[in-house]
């Protein structure tokens, strides 16, 4: 198992910690090893620029299955081409012999009342889009993120990302109160949403 994407996949640095990304987490659902080249602030045009995805598609063996999540940065750079981007490292992945998958991007923590603001614009629908014009398989994360925050509500939404009030955690001595980045728990609750859904495709 491979995958790409930006920080909210990605395995945070330990000075960071409990924030993580779902990717971290994925392996002790899924039972195979798991290689994240995900990386913090990545977009689907930086992570080629900085050869994360020749790396990447390096490991591929044949049969191994590649997760694409990508959109929290692409959306800060509008003038990316996003979607031919994804469709590029789609044919990259099949072409070396693997099954690639795409994800939409997962939500922000952001209520109005009991329901969640979308912040991602059109870009999970151009995931959508790519997924169904091309015959990839699909794991609508803003969809199951949207159910999971909503379902917990805005109090116990919290618990899933890194939140701190000042002097509770020695690694954030003035607080933090970050509604991208998971927690521990967070990224856990994703990462079973996610192997969940791989099962489902195998």
């Amino acid at each position: 198992m491979l995958l790409a994407g930006d920080s909210t996949v990605a395995s945070c640095p330990a000075h960071e910690a409990p924030m993580s990304g779902w990717g971290a987490q994925l392996g002790a659902y899924i039972g195979v090893p798991v290689r994240n080249f995900a990386k913090g602030g990545a977009t689907t045009a930086g992570h080629r620029a900085e050869g994360l995805w020749a790396a990447l598609v390096r490991e591929i063996v044949p049969g191994d299955v590649v997760v694409l999540q990508f959109g929290h940065n692409d959306q800060k750079e509008p003038e990316l081409p996003y979607r031919d981007n994804l469709r590029a490292f789609v044919g990259e992945a099949r072409a070396a012999g693997a099954l690639a998958v795409l994800c939409t991007p997962v939500q922000r923590r952001r209520f109005d009342g009991a329901r969640l603001v979308p912040t991602h614009g059109g870009y999970p629908d151009q995931v959508r889009e790519l997924a169904a014009a091309d015959a990839v398989p699909l794991i609508d994360l803003t969809a199951a993120t949207t159910e999971l925050y909503e379902r917990l509500g805005p109090e116990g939404s919290k618990a899933l990302f890194t939140h701190f009030p000042p002097g509770a955690h020695p690694l954030y001595p003035e607080g933090v109160a970050d509604d991208t980045h998971f927690c521990f728990r967070g990224a856990d609750e994703v990462a079973a949403i996610v192997a969940e859904r791989l099962k489902e495709l195998a």
